[in-house]
């Protein structure tokens, strides 16, 4: 493998492909890794082997001074680290300069959850736009990250449930679909271009998949017709873990339901609902 600095990124953009990490992962590794490089270069450096931690800090302080923030800068640290840990894996360098690099601290917002009124009017807000619909009932009625959202396929969905294929490390799984949810589907289905290329459950008008990115924007202006401030697609998701807490929904059941590695990152939101309860919620009321 080559250890020029360009090359390099292209060779870890194979890697992440070879491993089925998200289209978007992907993108946003390679802009943050090409970043990186362009820096180094300008500094003089040729070759990935020529790369410190000292460089990498100086890097790091330029995003800073930049005005990046700490949370953006962490993100950018994530990328660094498994770029490097994969040139050492692969051979390409025998030691990896990004070991000890520390992510800087900042405060992490508690998740978001839509009140019943907020949930109803984003609904609302979306009413006429059956695509849309039917991505928002989804959220609310599965739980599913965007990324698992964007990469449905037409036969991912069943007439039962929905399987939501393996990516960025998360197993497969299957999700239950309520009442709400299949109808929101299937009236998408009927207006949803049959002649379209791509297999992608929720395409544009022009036929192809439906991106992450279009999918978040048009959320974010449906947010906005309905009123609903400081929320973000992934409060959807942490909207219908919050509300099956409340309602009573075994958290060993839930966890595996929206796919959770670890039963404790499902344990964080019983802080959120302390003190909270919904007695007999259904799914279709979400």
């Amino acid at each position: 493998m080559s250890t020029d600095l360009k090359s390099t990124n292209a060779q870890f953009v194979d890697y992440l492909t070879a491993k089925k990490r998200a289209r978007a992962t992907i993108v946003a590794y390679k802009k943050d890794i090409d970043q990186m490089l362009t820096f180094f270069q300008a500094a003089e450096k040729k070759t990935i082997t020529d790369i410190t931690p000292d460089e990498i800090n100086a890097f790091l302080k330029k995003l800073a001074s930049d005005s990046y923030t700490p949370k953006s800068v962490s993100r950018k640290i994530n990328s660094i680290k498994t770029f490097f840990r994969f040139l050492k894996t692969s051979g390409v360098t025998k030691t990896d300069p990004a070991t000890e690099i520390v992510h800087p601290k900042y405060d992490v917002k508690p998740p978001r959850i839509l009140s019943k009124l907020e949930y109803r009017a984003l609904r609302d807000a979306c009413r006429g736009d059956v695509r849309m619909y039917a991505i928002v009932e989804l959220f609310l009625q599965t739980g599913v990250r965007i990324g698992e959202l964007a990469a449905l396929m037409i036969d991912d969905v069943k007439p039962t449930d929905l399987h939501i294929a393996s990516q960025e490390g998360h197993e497969e799984r299957n999700v239950p679909l309520n009442k709400a949810a299949v109808e929101a589907l299937n009236k998408y289905k009927e207006i949803r271009n049959p002649s379209a290329k791509s297999n992608a459950l929720f395409i544009t008008k022009t036929g192809r998949a439906l991106l992450i990115r279009n999918i978040r924007t048009a959320i974010d202006r449906y947010f906005r017709i309905a009123g609903i401030e400081q929320a973000k697609v992934n409060d959807l998701r942490h909207t219908f873990i919050a509300h099956h807490l409340m309602a009573g929904t075994p958290i060993m059941t839930l966890s595996k339901l929206v796919g959770h590695k670890r039963l404790s990152t499902t344990e964080k939101y019983l802080e959120l609902i302390k003190g909270q309860q919904v007695e007999n919620v259904k799914l279709d009321e979400l």
